[in-house]
């Protein structure tokens, strides 16, 4: 096989007739320079962080409960708005991944506050993840009161909502005990939508007081539990992310809370990943489970969620028609 060549000179052939340009036409067009753009300031997003201490008085105590706040700002423009994103934490309260978890929301444009849940025992400073974190952090997760977690969900809320910089809308989102907390949060009809990570407890009816597991689908008679109060969220969009290798929530206990959410005519994604251990998206190393990869496929399902029913403004449903059998 021969391979042809191609042979580029600047010298012409002997064979080829010589031809001349004039680049003075070409050249009397062309500006003597190019001007540049003028100067603007370019938009970026940025944070900023505060926090705030809110009064509560659930079961008749008062105290205090401390809000992170998690602020994006875009240099230029001070009177920008943003919709706000409830950033409830695992057992051991606002943690560096939790913080980053939020930074990341933020950085999106979304003004994320993020509550300390045990303010009822403790300070806003988190558990460290080692055994006695843990074990303080799973007692206090059943002492404390649904009462006391719903006011905390509402007293969030009501706090993003007195900001000048927001727009209204409102989402929630967390991971282990918080990932209840954002499906419980999503009972209020002001909150629209709520990403929820490997949540414990709603298929047992174990968070807060209680005897004893339950897991049977029929409710138990004048029941509180999140699992009995899914004809309640309706209203709001729900992403439940689970992993397969999760010994905290077994694949009945997933199955029974993809029922119910079918059952109560909740509109539900749901996601279970293989491979994914419990507490799979914690950039903290200690206990081996971080899964970087399967985690920005997850906050790209909060993004699509969060930024079609809290950043646009689609107006009332007007009702969906029959999906057509098509191939």
């Amino acid at each position: 096989m021969q391979i042809a060549q191609l042979q580029v000179s600047n010298t012409p052939s002997l064979s080829s007739p010589r031809r001349s340009f004039d680049l003075e036409p070409l050249q009397q067009t062309l500006p003597s320079r190019v001007s540049s753009p003028p100067k603007t300031q370019l938009s970026k997003m940025l944070i900023k962080e505060s926090h705030v201490d809110v009064p509560t008085k659930a079961d008749g105590k008062e105290g205090s409960m401390r809000i992170f706040l998690f602020h994006p700002s875009i240099p230029g423009y001070p009177n920008a708005k943003f919709p706000g994103v409830c950033v409830f934490s695992e057992i051991y309260q606002v943690t560096g991944p939790v913080a980053r978890f939020a930074r990341q929301i933020a950085g999106q444009g979304y003004i994320v506050a993020a509550p300390s849940s045990y303010h009822d025992f403790a300070g806003p400073e988190p558990l460290a993840y080692d055994v006695p974190g843990t074990d303080k952090g799973n007692a206090w997760k059943v002492e404390k009161t649904l009462e006391s977690y719903d006011e905390d969900s509402r007293r969030t809320v009501d706090y993003l909502l007195t900001l000048p910089t927001c727009t209204g809308k409102i989402g929630s989102t967390g991971m282990c005990l918080g990932g209840h907390l954002a499906v419980r949060a999503s009972l209020d009809k002001r909150i629209a939508s709520c990403v929820a990570y490997f949540a414990t407890d709603i298929h047992s009816r174990t968070l807060g007081p209680h005897t004893a597991k339950n897991t049977s689908p029929t409710p138990p008679e004048g029941s509180t539990h999140t699992l009995d109060l899914f004809p309640t969220l309706a209203h709001a969009e729900v992403a439940m992310i689970f992993g397969v290798k999760d010994t905290h929530v077994p694949p009945e206990g997933r199955d029974l809370i993809r029922a119910k959410l079918r059952e109560a005519g909740v509109t539900t994604s749901f996601y279970e990943f293989a491979w994914a251990q419990h507490a799979f998206i914690r950039d903290e190393l200690s206990k081996g489970r971080y899964d970087p990869a399967i985690t920005k496929v997850c906050f790209e399902i909060l993004l699509e969620l969060f930024g079609r029913t809290l950043k646009l403004d689609l107006g009332p449903q007007e009702g969906v028609g029959e999906v057509e059998h098509v191939c």
